[in-house]
């Protein structure tokens, strides 16, 4: 897997948790650094965890299913893809959180937002891709989205929302095309 595909994965990864520290940025009265450093660290940390423990699980799985490996990182990115485009028409405005920051809430919508992070670990596994740069990489994409999503946010920037869960389900699609046709060309 090329550099440039960990990147768009990343991005892709990401967009789910930029859109909701966008709609906790405008829910903090007034946001601070150390805001949007907890939506990063919260978001880029559970993004890079869970493709760690995607990989782990597929490393065990390899042995027994590497003659279709190519079709299941093709489902996978299709299903997660098509999963985030299916959400972005299912946003609905909610009401405001009482307490963004609080730990429970965070830690519930870090695991949220990095499930789909968890089958693209599976993926990596499966296609026998090294995880440590592409774990990083997601990380520090998460986190700088994260962080730049809670001061859009706050600047009432809700527009991008559903374009950008699109966008992200559209990049993983491609790239699981991309995967399945390099297999059977």
């Amino acid at each position: 897997m090329s550099l440039l595909q960990i990147i768009l994965i990343a991005f892709a990864l990401a967009l789910d948790a930029f859109a909701v520290s966008v709609a906790a940025g405008f829910s903090i009265p007034k946001v601070r650094v150390r805001h949007a450093l907890t939506y990063g660290a919260w978001f880029g940390g559970f993004q890079a965890i869970m493709p760690l423990a995607g990989w782990f699980g597929g490393r065990t799985l390899a042995v027994y299913i590497s003659e279709v490996d190519h079709w299941i990182a093709f489902g996978l990115l299709t299903l997660v893809g098509g999963k985030m485009i299916y959400e972005s028409f299912r946003i609905e405005e909610q009401e405001k959180p009482k307490d963004p920051l609080a730990v429970k809430m965070l830690f519930m919508l870090a695991v949220a937002t990095s499930i789909d992070a968890f089958a693209v670990g599976l993926s990596f596994a499966l296609l026998n891709v090294t995880v440590l740069l592409p774990i990083l990489i997601i990380g520090v994409v998460t986190f700088g989205l994260s962080y730049a999503g809670v001061y859009l946010g706050a600047k009432g920037s809700h527009f991008f929302e559903r374009k950008i869960e699109v966008v992200g389900g559209l990049i993983l699609i491609a790239i699981g095309i991309k995967i399945l046709w390099s297999h059977l060309a």
